[in-house]
């Protein structure tokens, strides 16, 4: 069983970039070697803060989708953001506007520092990871 687990699981992490809207490493030319690997799946429930404040984002934004955001201090101290959402399109104009919806809020609203660029994995509604974007400069 753990044989077909593990299998399963090195399989749908090589098929991610075929598959998602966005690669794995967005195209940076930072070297990302020392970094500690992000997850590609997660629970479908997010933590409570994370449901907070996902429900002020909601509020602002009318995007009924998305139901946990989380943030977190990432490498460098840049933010990480994990977004947990019930929308199932993998497709790339959802997530754009998602991104730039998104990132305004924090911004405007949460007072979140995003100068030196931000993290983001967003994981739909199996909790696997739908994109995954690297926006540092």
């Amino acid at each position: 069983m753990r044989r077909v687990i593990r299998r399963s699981a090195v399989l749908f992490t090589a098929a991610l970039p075929l598959l998602g809207g966005c690669t794995l490493d967005s195209g940076t030319t930072r070297d990302h070697s020392t970094e500690p690997p992000r997850p590609n799946a997660t629970a479908t429930v997010a933590p409570g803060p994370a449901m907070q404040l996902a429900d002020r984002f909601r509020k602002a934004s009318g995007n009924k989708d998305v139901y946990g955001i989380q943030r977190a201090d990432g490498p460098d101290g840049v933010p990480l953001l994990t977004v947990w959402t019930r929308n199932a399109d993998e497709d790339a104009a959802p997530f754009d506007r998602l991104k730039v919806s998104l990132t305004n809020y924090l911004k405007r609203e949460e007072n979140v520092d995003l100068r030196e660029g931000y993290l983001m994995d967003v994981f739909g509604p199996d909790g696997g990871i739908q994109h995954r974007l690297d926006a540092r400069p």
